[in-house]
């Protein structure tokens, strides 16, 4: 079998809907049931499978790792593919990040120059974080299967920071080979727009989180 056609096949399944966490804070246990609650309220088993990334920085390594297996098997039971955020991982070996069991990891922006396409194994999702033309140019070159473009509009999170607008993520999708999900700003009910503008789909935090994190 000709190795593209499995990668051609994942991005093909890939769902339009992408939740990214908020950082899990100390209340670990608290952060899991909001996720279920979030997992649940977006459909769940009995929708479109969702795409989730863990972003988890600042826990001690074995605690990360806990907490990293025990969304996976919260995503596992709604019917979710799992993304870890690499960044988290940065500076360990690759076997400890990709031996979570998780279904890939995403590259925030800081990794692209230094990830080497050969370091996904195969199998795995590679994902990257992007914001501009450099960038996703660069993403394409290490084959990744998604990316997400950010922000197109404006957000809590980074608030007076330049957007891109739909026109802007129009130029930048036509660009693109991996699919791309609309970032800041967006959620469910933009999905539209973003498709549309040439993206896959649409990827958030507040806008997918249970109590708007």
């Amino acid at each position: 079998m000709n190795p593209g056609s499995g990668k051609a096949a994942r991005r093909r399944e890939l769902p339009s809907r992408y939740l990214i966490t908020p950082q899990p804070g100390e209340d670990l246990r608290g952060f899991v049931r909001a996720l279920q609650d979030s997992l649940s309220g977006l459909g769940g088993r009995h929708g479109e499978p969702l795409l989730v990334q863990l972003r988890v920085h600042g826990l001690q390594a074995a605690r990360r790792d806990e907490l990293a297996r025990e969304v996976l098997r919260c995503c596992r039971d709604h019917g979710a593919r799992l993304l870890l955020g690499a960044g988290a991982w940065v500076g360990e070996p690759a076997a400890r990040l990709f031996g979570i069991g998780a279904d890939g990891v995403q590259l925030p922006a800081r990794m692209l120059e230094s990830w080497h396409a050969a370091d996904t194994p195969r199998g795995q999702l590679l994902a990257a974080s992007c914001h501009d033309l450099a960038q996703l140019l660069r993403a394409r070159a290490l084959g990744a299967d998604l990316v997400t473009l950010s922000p197109v509009l404006p957000t809590a999170s980074h608030p007076g920071a330049a957007t891109l607008g739909w026109q802007g993520l129009a130029r930048l999708c036509r660009d693109a080979v991996p699919p791309v999900y609309a970032l800041g700003g967006v959620g469910p009910r933009q999905l539209e727009a973003a498709r549309a503008a040439g993206a896959h789909g649409v990827a958030g935090i507040r806008a997918f989180w249970a109590g708007n994190a």
